[in-house]
């Protein structure tokens, strides 16, 4: 677990705590391999990753490895570690990165690369492979940018190019044998290029001529001209994700993910991952359903992600939904699909979505008119879009959101014209619905020619176009209820010089990074001019990397194979300039990209010959007994005790109704379009305060009729730190106004003077301050809240503080920094505990 000493001085500390349920308890021993596996950005984002959770339970699997999680801290928290001298460290054990075996760095995005600076100099690590030496870790890459990941290659040992699932086992395997024989890092490093998909950057070189262009890509003697991406063949092969990490703070995708399906063949031409995951390979039905079983029941969230690159394409849908909602509407858990192709999702697999919640529901057109969209390989129409959206207008969806790229190849300022029409069009197939205000969101980003498709000798926008074409699609759509957002083009800017760099961009990364270069993907962290200064200093002309290739040059990731034909690239940007169609190979046969073999490697499909049912026919919900408008009431108390103090109200809230809900409690819910457990808890414990005396209330159906056995169920599923210390039923509401009584330990000695402080706010009849809330500043009278205030010993106060529901409080520092006259973070240290509570209403 990370050192709870920062954790009081950085925002949001919950993404520092560790302690997730599921999480695993680390341990020592001498033939343990010690995996770190890293995420380099946020923990929101990170934990939102299903890859990452699928590495860390596959290696938490096998009985000789150990993995442990760490994520990318945000400024503060790299600010506090580095005066203090502290490492980066991992969630689980604490334990500095620099003393693991390896270190596995994702590589989600481009924009990310600064974050792997961060992580490897807090790691205490060189930024260069080839400067690390025998005590360090290795550093292997992975993920969706491996398959140009030139401009960091040299930070790494080894990348691992495609699915992960067996080669991180074969991998693990060589690195512990060679940690046994005691092999010197270097030889250690060379073994590793014996495992299928692992890529070594140092056999390869790139060469350039005079003005800077690359010639070639120097191999060393005897290695491989290219080295192939690694496929898994079978997903149903490896079960895994039964016992899914559960967040404490708030993430993205805060949910059960359930991958159906990986790999798409509908043939997108601008679309990266279409090429590098696959052939598709479909899980069977019966495995996705026992994944959700498993893991909901396991976890507690209300919600499933069906995830997959196009969910809507998954043969076995129709089957699917109704079989998932019949089983688990009755608990109000919800379904959702993030990645919905326009058209493969009717009516009636709509009404089974919308039976718990209503889901986000977007859709992405890509291009607004149809003969750029047949130029992308689309595949979709006009009027295929609109009778999605008119279906999911009527059946009670009140938001779209529509995704366009501007800048794809051929685009003229008519096709700009054409997303603004696109987009009036979609707001008024919402008047099929009177269901109140229908609202069109429209997000656009600009189109970035990605290594290994079609697209990939294409030229890239400049920042002063992109901003055009924005700015005429926003006047288009001025006053017409649509609102349009867009990814800026500063940033989609440097994602394309990246996304087609070499190893030049190495010595620009770390010159941004030196210069401050943080988070690059949010916005409230990226600056531009940070790059701009950078590349002046390194002498690299940044627009270069966003000029059109020619057919026959060499690319930065001309040795790194996916196993397309690079043939078949060629035929389809063809095909693209003559808006030509290429089916898709699940259904229409094979399209000859050159990856499936037949034997190993073959789209796997659970229905091949999948016809859609006609409207009605898809099987109806099964009849329940409706819930109960009035339920068993509960008062439940529960200490929180330890670093768990450190999540706040609305994160700690979500984790009792998941452990709740794991426990195996049924709770009532809320009626209305976004149902919620019935509960209700005391006043809001400060962030970083513990407790001996917490509680809650809970509406549920079923009676308690033997309290102890519920109290162990619950302490079974509840987050480290919290423990249920009784259960009894309540009749009433929850009292509106309590007085708490706390004991703080300060981090330093008393002295005379703070006792006069204390006695002469005792005697006071007022005790005003200024408080700012939200940019306003009011005046609020302390002393009617505090009942008691006294100095136990040299370090010790203990207060009693009055709370009154609907109106503001005072927290114990607050207290103390106003009437000890101290600065609010010279309290920060101090241990509050509160020890007891008792009802003032009458």
């Amino acid at each position: 677990m990370t050192d709870t000493a920062i954790l009081p001085f950085v925002s949001r500390p919950g993404r520092y705590l560790g302690c997730e349920y599921h999480s695993i308890t680390p341990h020592t021993g001498d033939d343990l391999l010690h995996w770190a596996l890293v995420f380099p950005d946020l923990y929101e984002i990170g934990m939102s990753h299903q890859g990452l959770h699928i590495l860390y339970h596959l290696l938490n699997s096998h009985p000789q490895v150990q993995a442990e999680r760490s994520y990318c801290p945000a400024p503060d928290a790299e600010e506090l570690l580095r005066a203090q001298h502290r490492p980066l460290t991992a969630l689980e054990s604490g334990r500095p990165l620099g003393s693991f075996d390896l270190l596995g760095i994702t590589l989600p995005h481009e924009l990310c690369y600064t974050n792997i600076l961060t992580i490897l100099d807090l790691a205490g690590l060189p930024f260069r492979a080839a400067d690390r030496v025998d005590d360090q870790p290795l550093v292997i890459g992975g993920g969706a940018c491996a398959f140009n990941a030139e401009p960091v290659a040299e930070l790494f040992d080894a990348i691992l190019l495609g699915d992960g699932e067996e080669a991180i086992f074969a991998i693990s395997d060589l690195v512990r044998h060679h940690k046994r024989a005691g092999t010197a890092r270097r030889d250690l490093v060379e073994a590793l290029a014996d495992i299928p998909g692992v890529y070594l950057p140092h056999h390869y070189q790139p060469r350039y001529d005079e003005a800077g262009r690359l010639m070639a890509i120097e191999v060393q003697p005897g290695k491989a001209e290219r080295v192939r991406r690694r496929v898994l063949p079978d997903l149903d092969r490896l079960d895994h994700l039964t016992h899914p990490l559960v967040p404490n703070a708030k993430i993205v995708h805060d949910r059960l993910g359930v991958e159906i399906a990986r790999g798409c063949t509908r043939g997108c031409r601008f679309c990266q991952a279409g090429i590098t995951y696959r052939p598709v390979r479909e899980r069977s039905v019966e495995q996705i359903c026992a994944l959700a079983e498993e893991g909901i029941a396991r976890s507690g969230f209300d919600e499933i992600a069906l995830l997959s690159l196009s969910t809507g394409d998954y043969s076995c849908l129709p089957q699917l939904l109704p079989r998932l909602m019949n089983r688990f509407a009755e608990q109000r858990v919800s379904l959702s699909m993030p990645s919905m192709r326009v058209g493969t999702l009717g009516a009636d697999l709509m009404e089974q979505i919308k039976r718990v919640r209503k889901t986000g529901f977007t859709l992405a057109p890509e291009a607004g008119s149809e003969r750029l969209r047949r130029a992308i390989n689309k595949g979709i129409t006009e009027e295929d879009l609109l009778a999605s959206v008119e279906n999911a207008f009527a059946l009670g969806w009140n938001l779209i959101k529509l995704y366009f790229m501007i800048g794809l190849p051929g685009e003229t300022l008519e096709d700009i014209d054409a997303i603004a029409e696109l987009a009036r069009k979609t707001g008024r197939a919402g008047k099929v619905s009177q269901r109140g205000r229908r609202r069109v969101n429209v997000s656009v980003g600009t189109f970035i020619p990605k290594p290994h498709t079609p697209f990939q000798w294409e030229p890239q926008l400049s920042i002063e176009q992109s901003r055009e074409r924005i700015g005429r699609l926003r006047a288009a759509l001025d006053r017409s209820g649509v609102h349009v957002k867009y990814h800026t083009p500063e940033q989609s800017y440097l994602e394309g010089v990246f996304s087609r760099g070499d190893r030049r961009l190495t010595e620009l990364l770390i010159g941004a990074w030196r210069d401050g270069a943080r988070l690059d993907s949010w916005s409230d962290y990226f600056n531009l001019e940070r790059w701009l200064a950078a590349a002046n200093r390194c002498g690299i002309d940044l627009d270069a990397y966003l000029r059109r290739r020619s057919l026959d040059e060499v690319l930065p990731w001309h040795h790194l194979d996916t196993g397309v034909d690079p043939e078949f690239l060629k035929r389809e940007r063809q095909a693209a300039e003559q808006q030509l169609y290429t089916p898709d190979c699940r259904y229409h046969g094979c399209q000859k990209c050159g990856l499936c073999d037949f034997k190993t490697i073959r789209p796997l499909v659970q229905d091949p010959h999948r016809q859609v049912p006609p409207p009605g026919t898809t099987p109806a919900a099964p009849r329940t007994e409706a819930a109960p408008s009035r339920g068993q009431l509960s008062f439940i108390t529960y200490e929180r005790i330890g670093p768990i103090c450190f999540l706040g109200h609305l994160e700690f809230m979500q984790a009792m109704v998941r452990s709740i809900r794991r426990a195996g409690l049924t709770p009532l819910f809320s009626q209305g379009f976004n149902p919620t457990p019935k509960l209700s808890f005391g006043p809001a414990l400060p962030v970083g305060t513990e407790s001996l005396c917490e509680f809650l209330l809970l509406e549920h159906r079923d009676p308690i009729n033997e309290s102890d056995s519920w109290i162990e169920r619950l302490n079974q599923s509840l987050p480290p730190g919290v423990r249920v210390t009784a259960i009894r039923p309540y009749r009433g509401r929850l009292p509106q106004s309590i007085a708490c009584s706390y004991r703080i330990d300060l981090p330093f000695p008393l002295e005379e003077r703070d006792s006069g402080l204390i006695e002469a706010f005792l005697v006071a009849e007022r005790f005003d301050i200024d408080r700012s809330r939200k940019n306003k500043t009011s005046r609020l009278d302390l002393r009617p809240l505090v009942h008691e205030l006294a100095i136990i010993d040299r370090q010790t106060v203990t207060a009693v503080i009055a709370y009154h529901s609907g109106q503001p409080g005072c927290k114990p520092l607050e207290l103390l920094a106003q009437v000890l006259q101290r600065e609010p973070h010279s309290l920060l240290c101090s241990r509050v505990l509160k020890t007891a509570w008792q009802p003032l209403d009458p």
